[in-house]
């Protein structure tokens, strides 16, 4: 479908979705949501797409809400605002969820809600000059959803560190304690982005990816041992999968294996 505020291209089997406000600095409105929850529905359902990588067009990845969207929300009815928040739940679910994996491609800076979608994606690669951070109890404001997303990532004493004072962090502080997985140089992220993606789309199953995702979401908070015991039906499963017969006679014969054509 055409798109108003993202773009997207595929290539090699890997789908790029661009924010597409340079204008705005990518912030969201109820559009662009729209827009995100779409594309990654889409993308699920395409077999021909392995790997999906999120960025912004020009200097930030995403600057949170747009001012003008958030003057708009301000007058909405509590019914209207149950329903606008729980539309960008289920848009930063189906990128937390999607079966394949995701990799935002931070090219500046991701700001409250511009920082929840990116900690949505599985891989966070930023350029060393990117800020993050939680700003919205600086405006009398709520990070009500991005903070499990937040707390997921970096657990709750960080996360608590970070929401309640509102600060921006560099690159540098983010990657220490986990909020993004590598910072880099400018003009080494496209690089950075590349290898990852090739990985998911040269050196690993399809069917395990999904496999493995699905399981990391429905253990997360278990008991150890539930956990474990829930495990099990996965090995099983995964046993059975065409994947994992061809994996293994590959393995047996000593030869490389390449998943990119499959």
């Amino acid at each position: 479908m055409p798109y108003q505020f993202i773009a997207v291209q595929d290539r090699d089997s890997i789908r790029t979705v661009t924010l597409s406000r340079p204008e705005k600095r990518n912030a969201l409105n109820d559009a662009l949501v729209r827009e995100l929850h779409q594309v990654i529905l889409e993308t699920e359902d395409d077999d021909t797409i392995r790997c999906v990588v999120l960025t912004g067009e020009g200097s930030a990845f995403c600057a949170g809400a747009d001012l003008g969207y958030l003057q708009r929300i301000a007058a909405f009815s509590p019914q209207e605002n149950e329903s606008d928040s729980r539309a960008l739940m289920e848009m930063l679910w189906a990128w937390t969820s999607c079966a394949k994996p995701t990799i935002a491609r931070v090219n500046g800076h991701a700001i409250a809600g511009g920082c929840g979608l990116m900690l949505a994606c599985d891989f966070a690669v930023a350029v060393n000059q990117a800020k993050f951070g939680f700003t919205e109890v600086r405006i009398g404001f709520v990070p009500a959803i991005v903070m499990n997303l937040l707390r997921r990532r970096i657990g709750t004493g960080r996360a608590t560190e970070l929401l309640l004072r509102g600060r921006l962090i560099e690159s540098a502080e983010a990657a220490a304690i986990g909020l993004i997985h590598r910072p880099v140089p400018g003009d080494e992220l496209d690089a950075a982005v590349q290898e990852i993606a090739n990985d998911f789309v040269e050196r690993t199953s399809p069917t395990s990816l999904r496999l493995t995702k699905e399981l990391l979401l429905e253990t997360e908070g278990m008991a150890l041992r539930e956990a474990m015991i829930h495990s099990v039906r996965f090995n099983a499963v995964s046993r059975t999968t065409p994947d994992f017969r061809r994996g293994i006679q590959a393995f047996l014969d000593k030869r490389k294996i390449s998943w990119k054509d499959d």
